[in-house]
């Protein structure tokens, strides 16, 4: 374990995620994909991990999917009126605030190049995946250049990463997937899906490497009225940089490095990096709802819970 890293705040978190899927009759239930368990790291570590699932399964496997996430498979017999997962995890997370970029690094200044070698497995994450055919996002991303001549990359990741912040109005949406990230720019505002997806086609234009991360943010007791999109789960994106590896940008918070932000999902595109989704046997009507309830706390936090109960 790297000094700097273990002599950091280390704080010891759990979370408690709980999605019930409610019916008005008995059904029959396919495959379920459930991407809950965050992935390991030098800056996080998975201490605990228990997925309750009612009713039981007939089986039950983990994978690793094409990303290196690890994804749980569930498939069932019985059929039930309700269909419940209950996810527990504990990890010491590991907050790294700062970016180590110095003056003569590659990356240091944009633009910049990436390792021949690396290249090949770097392009899906920088080939833009959505349609732009005004040039929009790419306008939007061009605003963090400097005028002057060459501009620190940082300021520019930083800067978007702000820009956002400032420029877009969080909301949520009942509607699955994400939209479209020229939607986006348009109604300036989104979810913080909506939001690292924008961000990432954004990075995407101007030839940075960049990826969507799904997982959890923590919202400290008096930071709660500072913090967006925590309700569920989280998104933001990650970039890779040359000599900094990939690094953590949060646009909906404005959160640069990985503080309070609880890795569980890297993919190409928001569709690789759904939480939990599958398929149930029985009459569209038959569906009521579903409801979600996560909690992220610290140990101090859970012991009060503990005690209070």
């Amino acid at each position: 374990m790297n000094a700097d890293i273990k002599n950091s705040t280390m704080p010891l978190l759990t979370i408690h995620h709980k999605t019930e899927y409610r019916y008005d009759r008995p059904v029959g239930f396919g495959e379920h994909r459930v991407m809950l368990r965050p992935r390991d790291g030098h800056d996080l570590r998975v201490l605990a991990s228990e997925l309750d699932i009612v009713p039981k399964p007939s089986s039950l496997r983990w994978i690793h999917d094409v990303f290196g996430n690890s994804v749980a498979i569930a498939n069932f017999e019985a059929q039930s009126d309700c269909l419940t997962f209950n996810s527990t995890v504990t990890v010491e997370h590991y907050p790294l605030d700062e970016v180590a970029l110095k003056p003569g690094d590659e990356a240091y200044y944009y633009p910049f190049q990436y390792d021949h070698e690396e290249l090949p497995d770097l392009m899906p994450s920088i080939l833009p995946q959505y349609s732009d055919p005004d040039g929009a996002m790419a306008d939007w991303a061009r605003q963090f250049l400097s005028d002057s001549g060459k501009t620190k990359t940082l300021d520019i990741l930083v800067g978007m990463t702000h820009g956002v912040r400032k420029e877009f109005s969080y909301r949520k949406r009942h509607e699955h997937g994400t939209q479209h990230p020229l939607d986006t720019l348009s109604l300036k505002s989104g979810t913080c899906r909506d939001f690292a997806l924008f961000m990432i086609e954004a990075l995407r234009r101007l030839g940075i490497a960049a990826r969507f991360c799904s997982g959890y943010l923590f919202v400290h007791g008096d930071k709660a009225s500072g913090y967006v999109g925590g309700g569920s789960t989280h998104a933001w994106v990650r970039a890779y940089l040359p000599s900094a590896g990939w690094v953590e940008f949060d646009p909906t918070n404005g959160i640069v490095g990985n503080r309070d932000l609880i890795r569980v999902a890297v993919a190409r595109d928001p569709h690789q990096a759904i939480p939990l989704h599958g398929t149930y046997a029985g009459p569209t009507a038959a569906f009521l709802g579903m409801d979600v309830t996560i909690r992220v706390v610290s140990a101090g936090e859970e012991a009060k819970v503990s005690a209070a109960c």
